[in-house]
């Protein structure tokens, strides 16, 4: 009796070892996850975006940050991250070429970005004590820093993608980044059984609800999660339309209505 009770108990206590894996939305495509075990992810963190109206008091919140990922260099995506790099010491995870733009051309501190957290699109890097594994996934888009001067000027800033993170006893987590739908999509949903997609549905500069259905298709998450909507009027992408989509083409995957500063546990 005593052998059975413990070998229960083997099974049961490293369900209670780890608590939820944490996902926070703070509008268009900047997210927050926070691991079982308490490291913090930040994704495209453009914080105060004109959609969060406690912006402010969300970056202020922002204590503790172990990683940024980047998913390219459009200013609506680097966002806050300078400001919250410098406060927290949180290294960037991005493409060399992104990163070192980041370093050379914004003001990014060059000890937090290095060959530990870059890579490039196919390659996986492991972070964190093994903790969170990324994956670089490409994106069709375009990336480049607008510098302010006199004149104005472009600066490259690689390639731009999306990140599939994978955290240990928690989800896979797709942020697809800005972009249109590609047929590599299938690849990935094939190969990877991904959890929580994070998917851009707002059109004009990525695509909008009809072609994101599809995606959402190929890569068959168990929950899906739309972002780059509404921030701006231009984005005419609408949530509505994005779950008609889903059910016309009969997509069983469960639609995941954040609203800003939601805290999604998993």
């Amino acid at each position: 009796m005593k052998k059975t009770v413990f070998l229960l108990l083997i099974l049961i206590i490293p369900s209670f070892a780890y608590s939820a894996t944490e996902i926070t939305w703070y509008g268009h495509s900047s997210f927050k996850v926070q691991t079982s075990q308490g490291k913090i992810l930040l994704i495209d963190p453009w914080i105060d975006n004109p959609a969060n109206k406690d912006g402010k008091k969300h970056l202020e919140e922002l204590n503790k940050v172990d990683l940024i990922l980047l998913t390219h260099a459009h200013g609506d995506h680097i966002g806050n991250t300078v400001d919250i790099a410098k406060k927290t010491g949180a290294k960037l995870v991005a493409t060399f070429d992104l990163g070192k733009a980041m370093v050379l051309h914004n003001g990014f501190p060059e000890k937090q970005f290095g060959y530990e957290t870059t890579g490039n699109f196919g390659g996986e890097i492991t972070l964190l004590d093994g903790e969170v594994k990324v994956l670089f996934v490409p994106a069709l888009h375009s990336s480049a820093f607008e510098i302010q001067g006199t004149p104005k000027s472009l600066i490259y800033g690689g390639n731009p993608g999306g990140f599939l993170i994978s955290i240990k006893n928690g989800p896979t987590i797709y942020h697809t980044g800005d972009t249109d739908l590609f047929e590599d999509m299938k690849i990935l949903g094939s190969l990877y059984k991904i959890d929580i997609m994070l998917i851009c549905i707002g059109d004009k500069f990525t695509m909008g609800p009809k072609r994101a259905g599809i995606a959402t298709k190929w890569i068959n998450p168990r929950i899906v999660v739309p972002m780059h909507f509404g921030t701006f009027p231009v984005l005419t992408g609408k949530l509505e339309d994005f779950e008609k989509e889903l059910k016309s083409q009969k997509i069983k995957t469960q639609l995941l209505k954040m609203n800003i500063g939601e805290v999604y546990k998993f």
